[in-house]
């Protein structure tokens, strides 16, 4: 079973963050933690839900939860898309990041695939 869990990171700033340090989206200050989901369809969902208006490219980062030093807690959103998400509480560890596939979207901002 597929235990990874993902990571939605505006393409720049994944792109600029220094290779040799733990990766920090740029909401973390304010949200405490750094929100993941897992599994393709909802990933799609929430980046839809959430994202479509933001203009730019986009990464998925592929996370193995494993690999990370931060703590992770499968918390309610009190969203309707899902019961539980992950958070990370601390920087993403390069090591933990297996993967970042670019992110295909439509014309309207609407994400399709990865």
């Amino acid at each position: 079973m597929d235990h990874h869990i993902y990571h939605l990171a505006p393409a720049a700033r994944w792109r600029d963050w220094p290779g040799d340090q733990p990766y920090v989206p740029a909401e973390y200050d304010a949200d405490g933690f750094i929100h993941c989901t897992a599994g393709d369809a909802l990933m799609i969902a929430v980046a839809n839900r959430f994202y479509r208006a933001t203009p730019g490219d986009f990464v998925l980062l592929v996370i193995d939860p494993e690999r990370l030093a931060a703590p992770l807690k499968w918390e309610s959103s009190g969203d309707d898309l899902a019961p539980l998400f992950p958070h990370i509480y601390g920087p993403i560890d390069r090591a933990a990041v297996l993967e970042v596939r670019a992110v295909r979207r439509a014309a309207d901002g609407e994400f399709i695939d990865w």
